[in-house]
């Protein structure tokens, strides 16, 4: 794994937060890529040891106002710089770059950048800890406490399952416990489901395995007439930001939809041809 360099990296993209965010807005997105990467959540990923680091040394830059500034006048900069050179032909930018190279021979390390200012203030983090960044840590101790016993008696491929809903509609859109069992064992097998019994419109479903999980997050819509929308109570494995489905399992759900269509046609016209009879 390449060597982590604050100064080189876009840690707003990192938390896939916006650069105008706020400390709540940061602490937010610390935790859900902190939980999704924490070493205890992934014994077989030998980086994420080094990715939580990461992403404690991003909460402490991001959370100290003095650090944050610097870090962002880096990061303007750098993307200015980006802009500037991708608009020069080649000759011009070989002459910009020969002419930086003469001016920081020039200056001979006399001239504070704002890379070494943010240095400093990374060194300064180091030496004087954070007591955000040590509650941030606590917190997430408790909730992989917390999430290590609510899985003591289960497994942890648990899905949030909405659709709309109006408070007083009798049909919960369309949905029962029956009909979502329907819709989402094709893809394996469910351990629970659990209809909410106050709000409607939600439920949560629990799969024996992580494939079926991930199947039916990416691929499962549900009535045409009310899609289903479906996402990880706990977020989605460690680095995992896109589909994880094979394409023999897509093949595979594919088919079974096809023979469920089949079947249902088969069904109503065999009702047609007894309703003549």
């Amino acid at each position: 794994m390449a060597e982590f360099k604050i100064e080189d990296e876009d840690l707003y993209e990192i938390l896939e937060i916006e650069p105008s965010s706020t400390i709540n807005d940061i602490k937010k997105a610390y935790r859900k890529r902190a939980l999704q990467c924490h070493p205890d959540k992934n014994p077989d990923n030998p980086n994420a040891a080094k990715l939580f680091h990461q992403l404690t040394k991003i909460l402490e830059v991001l959370t100290d106002e003095s650090a944050r500034r610097v870090y962002d006048r880096v990061l303007r900069g750098k993307k200015e710089a980006a802009l500037r050179h991708k608009a020069l032909d080649g000759k011009r930018r070989k002459l910009k770059e020969d002419l930086e190279a003469r001016e920081r021979e020039a200056y001979g390390g006399r001239k504070r950048s704002s890379s070494d200012e943010l240095k400093l203030e990374i060194e300064r983090l180091r030496k004087e800890g954070s007591r955000l960044v040590q509650e941030e840590m606590e917190y997430i101790k408790a909730k992989l406490r917390e999430e290590k016993q609510m899985h003591a008696t289960g497994t942890k491929y648990r899905i949030k399952i909405k659709w709309i809903a109006a408070k007083d509609d009798r049909t919960n859109g369309g949905y029962n416990q029956e009909l979502l069992s329907q819709f989402l064992s094709k893809y394996g097998d469910i351990t629970a489901m659990v209809m909410s019994p106050k709000k409607r419109g939600s439920a949560l479903v629990e799969f024996e395995s992580q494939r079926a999980a991930e199947m039916a997050v990416d691929l499962e819509k549900g009535l045409a007439v009310n899609p289903l929308e479906l996402s990880w109570i706990n977020g989605p494995p460690c680095g995992v930001r896109s589909s994880t489905i094979k394409e023999s399992d897509y093949e595979s759900v594919v088919l079974m939809k096809l023979r469920q269509a089949e079947e249902r046609k088969r069904l109503i016209e065999q009702m047609m041809a007894d309703d003549e009879t």
